[in-house]
């Protein structure tokens, strides 16, 4: 799992035509875009999902495209699919996925429009693809470049969810040792808590909340310095404020990971938001009315300088993330 530089994703977008049509193109930092039509704003998103447990695959395959949408408020209304596999795919593994993937569409009140399914020689790994679409009025727009000198920096889970989850799911048996069996089992019902469009879209109704950004691939070091990024401002966090899962410990000890590695780890379903301070109260009650606490990591800063402050020191933020997710459920 990785991510292109940013100098690298620069010049695979520079080819891009601009339109007057188009009101947020293919930008670094944001995970959809958006268009106008009819006077509305459509908010386009589209994810991959591959190298998840089976059995909530078509379920993730939803909700990872729907989460970045609402994240821009705007509801999830319509959806199209891609279900690809080896040659060696069964067609009853296609039409498990499928069912799952219209539980899932339908537990968010989406249509599901079109899609393509097909087996091929090129590919060793089931591969999934949903572009997910929902609309918002232009005033409405939530974008992560809109975060505020002395808006305050929330997290609104623990890092670490999604990898301990999946973890317990496609490592039962190493889980059940270093966790014990009965954490094993918990955690592997909490795939739910990979999809944040519920209090996405609780939150953006909430006048302060002024970005906001899911922390996937890189987690919270990637969406922080991107969230930074698009806003054009800098931040100070405070290492002692970020919540980590327990168990996200034990897999650091136990896979020998740095610090920095922990903040990288994938994250999905873990929303990153810029909250005025006077909107921090309503959050707080948002959160919990879901289930959930809200974290606030530090503040941003009009200087450009991305600090964090570990142990009373006050050092460089990382830049570049090194996220262990893939090697984590990969390695025995």
């Amino acid at each position: 799992m990785g991510k292109l530089s940013n100098k690298e994703l620069k010049t695979l977008l520079s080819c891009i035509k601009k339109d007057s049509r188009v009101i947020i193109p293919p930008t670094i930092g944001y995970d959809s875009g958006v268009h106008i039509l009819d006077g509305k704003y459509v908010v386009v998103a589209s994810d991959p999902c591959t190298g998840v447990p089976e059995e909530w695959f078509g379920w993730l395959l939803i909700n990872y495209a729907a989460s970045d949408v609402a994240l821009s408020g705007a509801k999830p209304e319509f959806c199209t699919i891609n279900l690809l596999g080896p040659l060696s795919t069964k067609p009853a593994t296609f039409q498990k996925i499928m069912k799952q993937t219209c539980t899932a569409a339908d537990e968010l009140n989406m249509a599901i429009v079109r899609g393509h399914t097909g087996m091929y020689d090129s590919l060793s790994d089931l591969l999934g693809v949903a572009t997910v679409y929902g609309s918002v009025q232009p005033e409405k727009l939530i974008t992560p470049g809109n975060a505020k000198p002395g808006d305050l920096i929330l997290c609104t889970k623990p890092l670490g969810l999604e990898t301990i989850t999946n973890f317990s799911l496609t490592q039962k048996a190493l889980a059940q040792k270093l966790f014990g069996a009965a954490q094993q089992e918990k955690l592997s019902k909490q795939v739910h808590m990979q999809s944040c469009v519920k209090e996405a879209l609780q939150l953006a109704e909430i006048s302060g909340v002024h970005a906001m950004h899911d922390a996937t691939e890189g987690g919270l070091l990637a969406a922080l310095n991107e969230l930074a990024e698009a806003s054009k401002v800098g931040f100070r966090v405070d290492w002692e404020k970020i919540l980590v899962c327990k168990e996200m410990l034990v897999l650091q000890d136990y896979f020998k990971l740095i610090d920095e590695q922990v903040l990288a780890v994938s994250s999905t379903g873990t929303i990153l938001a810029a909250v005025d301070p006077q909107a921090q109260e309503k959050v707080k009650a948002t959160l919990r009315k879901n289930g959930l606490s809200a974290c606030f990591l530090g503040q941003f800063t009009e200087s450009k300088e991305r600090v964090l402050i570990k142990t009373g020191k006050e050092t460089l933020f990382p830049q570049v993330a090194d996220d262990p997710y893939a090697s984590i459920l990969s390695r025995k």
